[in-house]
């Protein structure tokens, strides 16, 4: 709302105005809140809007707001205890906001049954395994990983294992914890964490969040869903989770628990805000330019070796020989600009739709999981729209690495002027058939094996040993260069309609020629040509991709 423009009329019929200069001068010290949230709050609490009245509840809200700053660097390190601030200093603080706390027998009891809960084999003490099924099954995200980190918090003695004493032990100096910390948070001493607070402390701490990013945050911890959290609410969500309280650590905990990953190598958590998921998609391009980049002259092999229809002639010695006497050093990386190019608007696209995908699966009204069939139409679904989008680049990029005449490559306006004009804007969706019909199958085979392969080689380790990064990006090569080799023959049939043009000695007429020919002419080996490049270059692009993507993630502070 503009400065000087008329706001909203009290009972008495008063105005304020942005114009007033001592209202203007206390709104230019408010350090957190914009004019708007403080309007929102006068209105919210059906205060009279007279001059003197905002002006009174301005300095109040700016001396709440300083409150929340001098507490914000609390909140962005680990919570102090003061020492000797137990349950009875507790129960004194939330009788004073005005809720109670449960009797020292009913926690008693409620820490009890959470022990006996995770104690599945009833032998009085907890072990990591035991730890790690207990998350399971209260859907903790990264179960074994956490399982670790909270033996090592509650086992005092450290014996490898967690008897009551040390669990109760454990929960008391958490929840202290816990509750200061929910004291902070709530300036306005009402005994609940309402949006606004919520917002401003995560502000405060660094984590900047949209309003339907908060109502995500928000509507997950509320459990009784009336827009507010209460201590309860708040200890339950967080009394297991056994790194330092901090605001920045429990949104990072919130979005660990929502992380989605669809297949790609590039993963972004779901829910989360803008500002992270930028730069998710920032460190997943840019791991995506430098691996295709590292590994461009594999891919410009397979696709000259994919369109050779004649057998005498498609050998990787070959190929490679023709690409230097033709195009010199500079050839093996052509096309590899637009291949860069289209990394982060696929990746974006691909991530937006499986957003949308994933709602329209799960339902907006619904909290389940969208479970792995829904994942799998989900992601399908979103890498088919992200491909039909990007296509006419990925056309224009095959042609110019099918481009093997001697000197530079064409200039990209022109040659683009020169398909359209000569071929129609049809030719630019040359091969989008069978490029979509792959990505399911793809998708699938890619998804199973590598749930198998993480899931058999837990039990090939150690029973205290956490799958390291080496593993996982182990079976994701292997899975997806399984599910490569399986939908191969469509990607060579994409790849040879993509390069098939006006001056080509062999024309197909679709899809379904372009198969008819090649296993008549070529056989089956024919729909692998170009099979062993593209293998080749899985595994080097997978490492490249994971140790940038890594670096990044340092880099841009979302790791």
């Amino acid at each position: 709302m503009e400065a000087g423009s008329h706001m909203t009329r009290g009972a008495m019929g008063s105005m304020v105005q942005w114009d007033n200069p001592v209202f203007a001068r206390l709104l230019d010290g408010v350090p957190n809140l914009s004019a708007r949230s403080i309007l929102c709050k006068l209105m919210l609490r059906r205060l009279p809007i007279s001059p003197d009245a905002a002006i009174g509840t301005v300095t109040r809200i700016r001396e709440e707001d300083c409150t929340v700053c001098s507490r914000a660097r609390e909140m962005a390190t680990p919570t102090r205890m003061d020492a000797g601030f137990g349950f009875g200093d507790m129960k004194k603080a939330a009788k004073s906001r005005g809720f109670d706390l449960e009797s020292e027998e009913e926690r008693e009891l409620r820490v009890r049954k959470l022990f006996n809960s995770l104690d599945s084999r009833k032998c009085g003490y907890l072990e990591s395994k035991q730890i790690e099924s207990g998350l399971q099954s209260l859907s903790f995200p990264f179960q074994r990983k956490y399982a670790l980190e909270l033996l090592e918090a509650c086992d005092s003695n450290h014996d490898g294992h967690i008897d009551f004493a040390e669990f109760q032990r454990y929960m008391n100096d958490k929840e202290v914890e816990l509750f200061k910390l929910f004291q902070a948070i709530d300036v306005s001493h009402d005994g609940a964490l309402q949006p606004e607070e919520l917002q401003l402390a995560l502000r405060n701490s660094g984590v900047q969040l949209e309003d339907h990013e908060l109502d995500a945050f928000v509507q997950y911890i509320d459990r009784d869903k009336n827009g507010k959290i209460t201590f309860n609410e708040w200890r339950d969500f967080l009394l297991l989770y056994p790194r330092e309280t901090t605001l920045p650590n429990i949104y990072q905990y919130w979005e660990k628990i929502c992380l989605v990953d669809i297949g790609e190598q590039a993963v972004i958590p779901e829910g989360i805000g803008e500002h992270h998921r930028l730069r998710y998609l920032a460190a997943g391009a840019m791991a995506g330019a430098v691996s295709r980049t590292a590994t461009a002259p594999l891919d410009r092999l397979k696709v000259l070796l994919a369109i050779q229809t004649h057998s005498s002639t498609s050998s990787i010695m070959n190929g490679l020989v023709q690409i230097h006497k033709h195009n010199g050093a500079i050839g093996f990386f052509r096309g590899n600009a637009l291949n860069v190019f289209k990394v982060a608007p696929e990746s974006a696209i691909k991530f937006y739709a499986y957003e949308i995908m994933k709602r329209v699966v799960v339902g907006d009204g619904k909290d389940g999981e969208i479970g792995t069939l829904g994942r799998l139409v989900s992601g399908g679904t979103a890498g088919a729209i992200a491909q039909t989008i990007i296509y006419p680049v990925d056309l224009l990029k095959t042609r110019l690495q099918c481009h093997n005449e001697p000197g530079r490559a064409p200039q990209l306006v022109k040659f683009t002027r020169d398909i359209l004009v000569q071929e129609g804007p049809r030719a630019f969706y040359r091969g989008l058939l069978p490029s979509l019909l792959g990505i399911i199958p793809y998708a699938g085979i890619d998804l199973a094996t590598y749930e198998t392969l993480k899931l058999k080689s837990r039990h090939l380790l150690p029973p205290e040993t956490e799958p390291g990064p080496i593993l996982h990006l182990c079976c994701g090569t292997f899975s997806g260069a399984l599910g490569a080799t399986c939908v191969y023959p469509l990607q060579l049939i994409r790849t040879r309609l993509q390069a098939q043009t006006l001056k080509s000695a062999v024309r197909y007429t679709g899809m379904a020629d372009a198969f008819r020919r090649t296993y008549r002419n070529e056989g089956i080996r024919g729909f692998y040509k170009g099979w062993l490049p593209n293998m080749l270059k899985a595994v080097p692009s997978a490492s490249i991709t994971y140790l940038v993507y890594e670096d990044m993630k340092i880099r841009l502070s979302i790791k």
